[in-house]
């Protein structure tokens, strides 16, 4: 059940810029919920699908006509730099931006640069809070993403009714970039985990047990996870349709990684889980769910 049907957003203008598989259910929730949504995004498609079943929603040629119109935005963009041309391109937010505007970021963006952009929607008089979300399309279509959230007090008691329609759990984790430091947690746990789990049903295969039956017999107990209960059974059924994309785990994996750098530490586990996905996409299925990573460690895996 979605829980959108308990909160409203009635009088509420928003803007969401980026259409994809996690940002159209997530802009469709918010419109159930009674707001406004004035949306743009990259291809037409998306919108196009999304104005089927969100009739009212207003389509804008650019993310500029988004800012002239809403001054609450949601940004759910496929990668740093597509965010950074959202908000600094040509026609893009930052040239007609409204003082006291709301930036919320709930794509999975670089720190260091969400910190830079941050301070440019600052110096306009706006607001800008990084909560990118964990949860995949099915968190984002049921409304129960878990929310990891960086930014002021203010900027995030602004945000929270918007969050409560969208997530089931929002954490105030610090100041701006602490969200994205706590994505980047999460996306190195994500892509080892299924690598663990990747490698335990392979083994189980190769050694003539069935995988579903040794998946069946870990639940429960000290290997049970969420990754074990979804995407182990998305292998052993064979059905890698992306909930998260092989390309968009091997891009937060390289950005857990480039923090790192940053940072001056290593990260050895992480760096070689990125290199399997790399491995993944190089045979062509960057497009598949990232549970087909077992691909790369099976490659008789069909």
């Amino acid at each position: 059940m979605n829980n959108t049907t308990e909160k409203s957003l009635s009088g509420t203008t928003i803007g969401f810029i980026g259409l994809g598989l996690m940002g159209r259910p997530m802009a469709r929730n918010l419109y159930n919920a009674g707001a406004d949504m004035i949306v743009h995004s990259r291809s037409q498609g998306p919108v196009d699908e999304l104005l089927a079943q969100c009739p009212n929603c207003t389509s804008v040629p650019n993310p500029a006509a988004v800012a002239q119109k809403a001054d609450i935005i949601i940004l759910m963009l496929s990668d740093t730099p597509a965010l950074e041309i959202v908000l600094q391109g040509n026609s893009g937010v930052l040239s007609a931006i409204q003082p006291g505007t709301l930036i919320i970021d709930m794509g999975t963006s670089d720190t260091l640069i969400t910190r830079a952009l941050a301070k440019a929607v600052e110096d306009k008089g706006g607001a800008y809070v990084d909560a990118p979300v964990s949860g995949g399309t099915l968190g984002a279509e049921s409304g129960e993403l878990v929310i990891m959230a960086g930014g002021s007090e203010v900027a995030l008691n602004q945000a929270s009714a918007i969050l409560d329609v969208l997530g089931k759990q929002t954490t105030h984790v610090g100041d701006i970039g602490a969200g994205q430091v706590a994505k980047a947690a999460n996306q190195i746990i994500v892509g080892l985990t299924i690598g663990a789990v990747s490698e335990a049903l392979a083994l189980s295969r190769r050694a003539g047990v069935d995988p579903a039956q040794v998946r069946k017999a870990l639940q429960g107990g000290f290997a049970d996870s969420r990754i074990l209960e979804v995407h182990g059974k998305r292998m052993v059924d064979h059905t890698f349709a992306p909930g998260g994309k092989c390309t968009t785990q091997r891009k937060d994996l390289d950005q857990g990684l480039a923090l790192a750098t940053a940072l001056d530490m290593e990260l050895p586990a992480t760096a070689l889980c990125r290199d399997l996905y790399d491995k993944l996409i190089d045979a062509g299925h960057g497009g598949l769910d990232h549970s087909a990573l077992i691909k790369a460690i099976d490659t008789d895996w069909e």
